[in-house]
């Protein structure tokens, strides 16, 4: 394994609170791994600490099976071969585009370092801009020279903080996608802070949900779309509600009945005895509401948002439970309307209302990060 983190702690003196506690995450070389979650959650942190600027207090972290790290001792940063990109980018605004990406090669001959700079230039998808400053260029532009500059010098690990996050909306998706192609063009190891989303499914191989300093979730994206470990990670990866539910199994045949009614035929679905009583909350995303005018089950539109193709809407249904639904921007209702709904569930998301752990995992240990989700089968 490329880099392994475990039991990973950091604490910051005069608080009692750890900003990082018992992290633990494996990267395979030439995956890039995303580490996503709200502000202050401690994603950034342990970034810093992978790169060797912040001290552990417990845990250690590995590279290629060394310890680089550990609450006894810690190999200085510049001896990692781990380069960095910043969400400002910090190039020299006095050094043209090629100085900037030749810094931090003065180990190198002249003649070879102007043939790293075309290389990675070309790579970066600015052959050719060597003469050119940071002020000529665009945001995209920068953002792609500092990447260049960062992988100029061949580092064993590549870590990126919130790189696109000063950039627009519609710039930020392409560019990660563009960022996940070079990066696996180059073969370079990288992980990623950033605490969108789209960006997160965009570039990551392997993703990490955290939340008040813990590793909820380390799985692909699809995995943590349909399989959320814990009710925050289900809550923060896609639009959502809990409903309260109850399972029950009749001559073989699993049903699971909800406020929008009964659901049958669902794959992935935990039996009745995983819940006290087969009382249990279920999770209801925004696809998996469907609106049908023919439907038995009325609900309120309280608010709506217009994304283009379509709305987000927010139902209330008679009971007074809220969901969401996803809806096509022609089916244009207006706030206060009652529309037909019902659900269309492929797979059933179940939690426990007392512990908040998925039923399949209610006799196992939490999940403290699942690091074996990315391993290689055997």
């Amino acid at each position: 394994m490329f880099l392994e983190v475990a039991q990973l702690e950091v604490r910051y003196a005069g608080t009692p609170k750890a900003a990082v506690h018992a992290v633990s995450l494996r990267l395979r070389a030439g995956d890039i791994g995303v580490l996503i979650g709200p502000s202050g959650c401690g994603k950034t942190t342990l970034l810093r600490a992978i790169a060797g600027l912040e001290p552990l207090s417990g845990g250690e972290i590995r590279l290629c099976g060394r310890v680089v790290s550990s609450a006894a001792m810690q190999v200085p940063a510049e001896q990692r071969r781990i380069g960095m990109v910043f969400q400002d980018y910090a190039l020299f605004p006095h050094l043209d585009v090629g100085r900037n990406v030749a810094f931090g090669m003065a180990h190198l001959t002249r003649a070879e370092r102007e043939l790293r700079v075309r290389e990675v230039l070309k790579l970066v998808g600015l052959d050719g801009s060597q003469t050119r400053y940071p002020h000529e260029l665009s945001g995209g532009q920068q953002q792609r020279v500092a990447l260049a500059r960062a992988l100029a010098p061949r580092p064993q690990l590549l870590l990126l903080d919130e790189p696109f996050s000063n950039l627009d909306v519609e710039l930020r998706e392409r560019l990660a996608h563009e960022v996940r192609t070079i990066l696996k063009e180059a073969g370079a190891t990288a992980l990623f802070v950033t605490h969108d989303q789209l960006e997160a499914f965009a570039i990551g191989d392997c993703i990490g949900v955290m939340h008040e300093g813990r590793l909820h979730q380390w799985d692909d994206a699809y995995t943590l779309y349909h399989r959320p470990a814990t009710r925050f990670v289900a809550d923060f990866i896609g639009h959502g509600v809990f409903a309260p539910a109850t399972i029950r199994e009749v001559d073989g045949q699993i049903t699971v009945q909800t406020p929008l009614g009964e659901l049958t035929d669902v794959a992935e679905c935990p039996l009745p005895c995983a819940f006290d009583g087969g009382e249990c909350d279920v999770l209801l995303r925004a696809d998996d509401i469907v609106h049908d005018d023919a439907a038995p089950v009325q609900a309120e539109i309280i608010r709506k948002a217009f994304r283009g193709s379509e709305f987000l809407y927010t139902l209330r249904l008679a009971g007074g439970q809220t969901v969401l639904a996803h809806v096509p921007s022609h089916h244009d209702h207006k706030i206060g309307e009652w529309i037909g709904i019902r659900p269309e569930v492929d797979h059933v998301v179940t939690f426990n209302r007392a512990w908040g752990l998925r039923g399949s995992e209610l006799c196992q240990m939490p999940c403290t990060g699942r690091p074996e989700a990315c391993d290689p089968p055997a």
